[in-house]
């Protein structure tokens, strides 16, 4: 965690000096995402939620999101990584939303995709998908890669 540390905090005080704010919603970094940011002292300036959507039911009850939202998309995908940073942005009313959904391992998950496979989206003035794959199995590694790489997305938007 504190290797991560520097990176919020250069996203935390650009975020700060632009009066912009955040939302998160986050699946296999475990809320990691949402720690990172918070971990920032004055982060209640910029952060204003988030929420760990690491199931179905999760969705439903946390994002307002039912199944007939998601028909024809699985999550771990760039798309459901668009729709919950595009979602929770919307629910806090936040300049930005910005989400990750994948498979930490050690295993893959349900739908096909290897540990270390994870989709990370921002929605904002700017918007972004990428997928990120570690070709790890390290579970912790993972969530913590993830993690850099949303925040890293993030640092670039808002540079």
């Amino acid at each position: 965690m504190h290797e991560l540390l520097p990176l919020a905090e250069q996203v935390g005080q650009r975020l700060k000096d632009r009066k912009e704010t955040i939302s998160v919603a986050e699946s296999s970094s475990g809320g990691l995402l949402s720690a990172m940011l918070l971990a920032v002292p004055g982060a209640s300036a910029y952060f204003l939620g988030g929420a760990v959507v690491y199931t179905a039911k999760a969705r439903v009850l946390l994002m307002d999101l039912p199944r007939e939202a998601v028909a024809g998309m699985r999550s771990s995908s760039e798309p459901y990584a668009r729709l919950l940073a595009r979602t929770a942005r919307e629910r806090f009313s936040t300049t930005w939303g910005l989400s990750e959904t994948g498979a930490a391992g050690p295993t893959g998950n349900p739908y096909g995709d290897a540990a270390g496979h994870t989709c990370i989206a921002l929605d904002g003035p700017l918007k972004f998908a990428i997928t990120i794959e570690t070709a790890q199995s390290d579970r912790v590694a993972n969530m913590i890669a993830f993690t850099r790489a949303a925040l890293e997305l993030l640092r670039e938007a808002i540079a």
